[in-house]
């Protein structure tokens, strides 16, 4: 139950998250002043990634795949490709995309200007959404 609600929010979260970024780089590039909506867009999707991470936590340590590691041993997934990416590869990634969106919330609302503002959520959040577009397994997600 856990794993369906992590993948059917996964759909939420990135399509959020390519909002946001979307929306900093428009800001950015026309030079926008950075008004409440564009607050609330970059925290919305700092909100849904941190609860995307929650369930994905659940959903981790309750799979099968966490009990094969557990009577594997970390060794032997770290030389099974099948094991090593939903077990090692894609919870590290998320979690480094995640902590790039925080620090990106957290450092623009430093930021004085509405360019820098726009920056710093572009760079941040950018780079966090090429993370997560890299270890999505996208063989699940069309595979029905």
């Amino acid at each position: 139950m856990t794993k369906m609600i992590h993948s059917y929010l996964a759909y939420i979260v990135l399509l959020i998250l390519i909002i946001a970024v979307v929306n900093a780089i428009i800001g950015l590039t026309s030079k926008k002043e950075f008004k409440a909506k564009d607050l609330r867009i970059s925290l919305f999707a700092l909100i849904a990634s941190h609860i995307q991470l929650i369930i994905g936590f659940i959903a981790y340590y309750t799979s099968t795949f966490y009990e094969s590691m557990r009577t594997m041993g970390m060794g032997e997934v770290m030389k099974n490709s099948e094991l090593r990416k939903p077990l090692v590869e894609h919870p590290l990634m998320i979690i480094i995309a995640i902590v790039l969106i925080t620090i990106g919330f957290s450092k623009h609302k430093k930021k004085t200007t509405d360019i820098a503002k726009f920056k710093t959520i572009t760079i941040f959040y950018g780079i966090a959404l090429v993370l997560i577009l890299a270890v999505i397994p996208w063989h699940s997600w069309f595979a029905n």
